[in-house]
């Protein structure tokens, strides 16, 4: 790890560009041995929208972002990036292909400094982009305050924003956060959902959400899609949130 980490201009950010679809995943099913997480599960992420997926524990959330990223295989249906087939791509191949990763439960390295930890970023990108934009520290400006401390030395909330961060260094097309409001106190919540807005209306990036966080979901989000039992049982607009029909599908 170098000693001094490099930080660059954002440049000067264009109109987003609306619309495209940036993730396509269609008709996915999924196994663990004999049993089914994933039933025939398909939805789009576009770029500058946010998609959200919420549901329950257990529900196959989590299952759906391994399948997206390619932590576990799926066992039919096809999973498009940018139109280009990654259904059974390495995950390392699809960070090359612009997906970030901020896992449940951040899976930040504890030992290392927050420095060594945004730099671990570094391994898809050309040497010449192997810096921490200032963006990320304006963002999160705590990051910049603790470069020196582990990354076990800080709070959930600070470690959520380390893993945001770390996965924003990739300079990704396609955002992929699993629960980042997990444990997470009010006012760094309202952080990262100032981040999320950001990078959606300002870098015109695709955001995909999974969340057990209503209100969140409901301030942030453009699509909403529910899961239960494996399935999408209902997409639609973020305002279908206030439905009671669509609200039975989340109460336990």
């Amino acid at each position: 790890m170098s000693e001094a980490i490099e930080l660059s201009e954002a440049p000067a950010s264009s109109a987003p560009a609306t619309g495209s679809v940036t993730l396509k995943v269609s008709g996915i099913n999924l196994h663990y041995g004999a049993a089914q997480a994933l039933r025939n599960v398909s939805l789009d992420a576009h770029k500058a929208k946010i998609t959200c997926v919420l549901g329950r524990n257990g529900v196959g959330k989590s299952s759906l972002l391994r399948a997206i990223v390619g932590q576990h295989p799926v066992s039919s249906g096809t999973i498009t990036l940018g139109g280009s087939d990654i259904t059974k791509a390495a995950p390392y191949a699809r960070a090359g292909k612009g997906i970030g990763y901020v896992p449940q439960g951040r899976e930040i390295f504890p030992q290392l400094t927050v420095r060594e930890n945004l730099e671990t970023g570094y391994a898809r990108l050309p040497r010449k982009h192997r810096y921490v934009e200032d963006e990320i520290f304006e963002l999160f400006p705590i990051l910049k305050d603790m470069l020196s401390r582990r990354g076990g030395d800080l709070s959930g909330g600070q470690q959520q924003q380390l893993a945001i961060g770390r996965a924003l260094v990739t300079r990704p097309d396609l955002l992929v956060l699993d629960e980042p409001t997990e444990g997470i106190q009010p006012s760094i919540i309202k952080d990262i959902g100032r981040a999320i807005t950001y990078l959606k209306s300002e870098k015109g990036m695709a955001i995909l959400l999974v969340e057990q966080y209503l209100d969140f979901c409901r301030e942030l989000a453009d699509v909403v899609h529910i899961m239960d039992r494996g399935e999408i049982t209902h997409t639609g607009p973020a305002e279908d949130l206030d439905r009671e029909d669509v609200r039975s599908y989340l109460t336990v």
